[in-house]
């Protein structure tokens, strides 16, 4: 029965919990006991709350025997964790950093909160990439994070914790953060469904740090209808009841969609090699989705560089409040001191144009299809004999696809697709127009249905 349950989704989870076929302590219990035993190979939580999710499970299951309480909470019953860039009551929040290890939380933050009203049991803090600068997970305070599927590979970054931990079962679904495709790597590295919504749809770092609002929260999931059900529980619809009001992510990701134009390319921005397993799942979703009746040509993805991106991001990571800078990452510390260089005035400017160009460039096209990455994931520990501007330019190629769509605000998924060199996981990504994720989400259920990505699972 824990294997079968291990392979639910998290809906059908809290199902179970709802109707008393399963208990939320047994639920917990069935994961914790998990985690410890993939967690030291792993390396995706880095606190295990235990005790504190136990309770919390006994309570949901006390208050469902008394027929009171959160029976109608979306997620009733199921674990989840919480990345550590994010608070989480009564937890530490290293923010992946040796800078913050004197830091302990006495609130939630707004995701936690959101996770409780939806009737999680927040079971641990994820790991992340130091400030979640970098997409790989390997900063100084703890080890590697590794993939289930290729365990000398990187699981992504910076929610690296989020994706091996979903993909190695040690959780049923989590949250991340995304500022340059922080959700879509890990989910392409570790075979999930991630999306990064629309610009205001959620919330992502503060104003100071992040003026522009490149960085929003968002799901990693192993299906589309999780991660939209966990998109609506994020912002604030965490009942059964407002998931299926019409109008809602849930609601939104099962109706049909009309017939849209799709652009698909398989170049990468940066002018780097595309690896042809990669561009060929992108082809062999664009012929998918013309057999289901969608406009679909290809196309070209303007060319840019690293250069005219990196000043926004050097002055984001500037404006992380912290103590002990001298404790920080090579690499970090060089973003930072370089993100004091640059003015406001300067960033906004370049965040403008930079989008304006993206959007052009988008043109009448309803949805773009591209690569989400344009390599495997990298080894662990490939990075480690550069120095730190050299080891920031290296790792940002994963990041050609991806990191446009947070400048314009575009929703973007990253979907699973199989498995490609050396046994890594493929991910291809979907971005729509501003605000329409519900297209992204429709879209991305017929692929889920027409290229079953279910039965693909890491050899954990």
């Amino acid at each position: 029965m824990s294997e079968e349950l291990l392979g639910l989704s998290a809906l059908a989870q809290a199902d179970l919990v709802r109707g008393r076929r399963v208990g939320a302590e047994e639920l917990a219990r069935l994961y914790l006991g998990r985690i410890e035993r993939e967690n030291p190979r792993l390396n995706a939580f880095v606190t295990v709350l235990g005790e504190a999710a136990l309770r919390e499970a006994r309570a949901r299951d006390a208050a469902i025997a008394r027929g009171r309480g959160d029976g109608d909470a979306l997620f009733l019953g199921v674990p989840v964790g919480v990345k550590d860039l994010d608070l989480v009551r009564g937890a530490p929040a290293r923010m992946g950093s040796a800078a913050y290890d004197w830091f302990w939380s006495p609130v939630d933050g707004p995701t936690a909160s959101a996770l409780r009203r939806a009737g999680f049991v927040i079971t641990g803090k994820l790991a992340t990439s130091e400030l979640g600068a970098l997409p790989v997970t390997e900063p100084d305070i703890h080890p590697p994070t590794r993939n289930p599927f290729c365990p000398d590979r990187s699981a992504g970054g910076s929610s690296g914790g989020s994706g091996a931990a979903i993909a190695g079962r040690l959780l049923p679904i989590a949250p991340g953060s995304d500022g340059a495709g922080s959700i879509r790597i890990p989910a392409a590295f570790c075979h999930l469904y991630g999306l990064k919504p629309s610009r205001g749809r959620l919330w992502g770092a503060n104003a100071r740090i992040d003026p522009h609002a490149i960085t929003t929260v968002g799901p990693l999931a192993r299906s589309v209808e999780d991660a939209a059900a966990l998109l609506d529980a994020l912002g604030g619809a965490g009942t059964v009841r407002a998931a299926r009001a019409p109008g809602s992510f849930l609601d939104l990701c099962r109706r049909p969609i009309s017939r849209l134009r799709v652009r698909f390319a398989t170049n990468s921005p940066l002018g780097g090699p595309v690896d042809a397993p990669i561009a060929g799942a992108v082809r062999r979703v664009a012929e998918t989705l013309a057999t289901l009746g969608h406009h679909v040509e290809e196309g070209t993805v303007p060319g840019g560089s690293l250069d005219e991106f990196l000043p926004i991001w050097q002055r984001q990571l500037a404006q992380v409040p912290l103590f002990g800078e001298a404790r920080l990452q090579p690499v970090t510390r060089w973003l930072r001191v370089e993100g004091r260089k640059h003015t406001a005035e300067k960033i906004a400017a370049l965040h403008g144009a930079l989008s304006a160009r993206i959007l052009a460039a988008f043109g009448d096209a309803d949805l773009w299809l591209l690569p989400t990455v344009p390599q495997p994931a990298p080894m662990v520990g490939a990075f480690r004999h550069l120095g730190p501007e050299e080891t920031f330019r290296a790792v940002a190629e994963y990041g050609a696809f991806t990191a446009m769509f947070n400048l314009t605000g575009q929703p973007a998924a990253s979907l699973p697709m199989g498995l490609g060199t050396a046994g890594a996981p493929i991910g291809v990504q979907l971005a729509g127009r501003p605000g329409a994720d519900g297209a992204v989400l429709a879209i991305s259920r017929e692929i889920e249905e027409a290229l079953p990505w279910a039965s693909v699972k890491p050899p954990v």
